[in-house]
């Protein structure tokens, strides 16, 4: 039985649009480019020929265009997995739930979602500011402990590894990037597998003025073999995307700018220009 979602679950503003997206369906494209900073948003839709719609709301600026006869949509979704899963959700919502009578469509719409991002690289061969695709991700954050997560049996065996190695007292998880959009970004990419942290300092295994309860993450990590190769870099949405779209039914892939080496610790001198390359790279092949 296709129930009511009732007010409380699935906020809308008194216009009818989600809450914190505060978009209505008609203002998002099937195609969306994700960035964590609100402030990236319009050095994207600069490259577009027109845009139709542009909404501020909190951290979660969109803008909706066309380029080259083609619907795009770029938004932000500030930094973590918290804001990763309310972004998912309510973009899911737009396209996949009925916000007049609140029930899920019979018919269910897949988009295409890419992330355009900044990541600290961990293994030292490869050069400040270039860019790479995730192929998978290990989330480092407790979001899928709340959700209905299976994942498969040598993922959870490393994961478990992960947890015991590292100490700690939830179970990390593994998601994968969509096969069809990473078929766009095989070319001028390299590939790697990406570490998704719950915050910047510590869980990353910074020290400004607090110790760290994990000594030498960077090298414990950067050291270990998963399933699916080297962990190549750290940063602190790509799990989140990546599980909740599996979740979802969404096609889904991170793009990252490798603006930091922490095995060299080396920052990059241009890390805009990094990015901008980024995204005209994304442009040209989406």
């Amino acid at each position: 039985m296709n129930k009511r979602i009732p007010e409380s679950e699935l906020l809308l503003t008194p216009q009818g649009r989600v809450y914190h997206l505060n978009l209505l369906p008609e203002m998002v494209a099937d195609t969306i480019i994700v960035v964590g900073d609100p402030d990236r948003v319009p050095k994207v839709s600069c490259y577009f020929d027109k845009i139709e719609h542009q909404v501020h709301s909190r951290e979660l600026v969109t803008h909706t265009g066309t380029i080259g006869g083609n619907r795009l949509t770029v938004m932000s979704s500030g930094m973590g997995t918290d804001n990763v899963e309310i972004l998912m959700t309510e973009l899911d919502a737009l396209v996949n739930v009925d916000l007049k009578t609140r029930k899920v469509k019979e018919s269910l719409r897949s988009l295409r979602i890419i992330r355009v991002g900044t990541s600290g690289c961990l293994q030292a061969e490869i050069p400040l500011d270039a860019h790479l695709v995730s192929t998978s991700a290990l989330g480092l954050d407790t979001l899928m402990s709340f959700y209905q997560w299976e994942g498969d049996f040598e993922a959870n065996a490393f994961t478990t590894r992960v947890k015991n190695e590292l100490g700690l007292t939830f179970q990390p998880y593994f998601a994968h990037a969509s096969n069809a959009l990473l078929d766009l970004f095989k070319e001028d990419f390299y590939q790697g597998v990406t570490i998704t942290a719950p915050g910047f300092y510590a869980p990353q295994g910074r020290q400004v003025r607090l110790k760290p309860k994990v000594d030498n993450l960077v090298d414990k990590l950067a050291c270990m073999e998963t399933p699916f190769g080297h962990f190549t870099n750290l940063e602190m949405e790509t799990s989140g995307y990546y599980a909740m779209a599996k979740l979802l039914g969404h096609e889904m892939v991170s793009l990252n700018a490798l603006i930091a080496n922490r095995a060299r610790q080396e920052f990059s001198k241009n890390h805009e220009a990094a990015v901008d390359g980024l995204i005209q790279k994304t442009l040209d092949r989406i």
